[in-house]
């Protein structure tokens, strides 16, 4: 079924959207839900959820791509339920990595007040900007460790590079990302 009928099902209230939309894109947001948090019983639940989600917010959202609609739905929800997991426990998994790896960027510790989320808001559109200008596949590189939490190994097999390769150039991208936040002002 194509997306444009699938979010009609939606906004018809027709119970088969749900359905439709697993059988097109379970695998993919199971895939970006355990890529955040590592375990298929919690990416399964939290699968149920974009659902759900996707339910509540369509109507009155229409996205113009649904495949991206989902995913960060689902990626949202998991970092949600990876946050609430690791609050009493610190480990050495995937995203503390990616997370020191971005550490490098910006501060991404801090009290978050009206003022903070509406600076955060700034930054986000300020990375999208960022990502956006860079070249294809550098870009693709860096979404799919920082917004897919892809693991290096991954990354390299997909485009066909080795595993250094890959951390050079998201090593240099988030020195380009640190540069470009500061000129921005958003950090010192």
């Amino acid at each position: 079924m194509e997306d444009t009928e699938i979010i009609d099902l939606y906004w018809k209230r027709d119970e088969r959207a749900i359905e439709e939309t697993d059988h097109k894109y379970g695998k993919y947001c199971h895939t970006v839900a355990y890529n955040v948090l590592g375990d298929h019983e919690d990416s399964r639940e939290c699968v149920n959820d974009t659902w759900l989600r996707a339910w509540k917010s369509m109507p009155p959202q229409r996205p113009s791509v649904l495949r991206a609609f989902l995913a960060k739905i689902a990626r949202n929800l998991a970092f949600d339920r990876y946050r609430a997991r690791s609050a009493s426990k610190r480990g050495g998994g995937a995203m503390e990595a990616v997370l020191d790896e971005l550490a490098e960027c910006a501060d991404l510790s801090g009290k978050w007040n009206g003022e903070a989320l509406y600076a955060a808001s700034e930054l986000k559109e300020a990375i999208n900007r960022f990502v956006g200008e860079l070249p294809e596949r550098e870009g693709d590189l860096f979404i799919r460790r920082y917004f897919f939490a892809e693991e290096i190994s991954d990354i390299a097999k997909r485009y066909h590079m080795t595993e250094n390769n890959v951390t050079v150039i998201l090593s240099r991208t988030r020195k380009k990302l640190r540069k470009y936040l500061t000129e921005g002002g958003f950090i010192e």
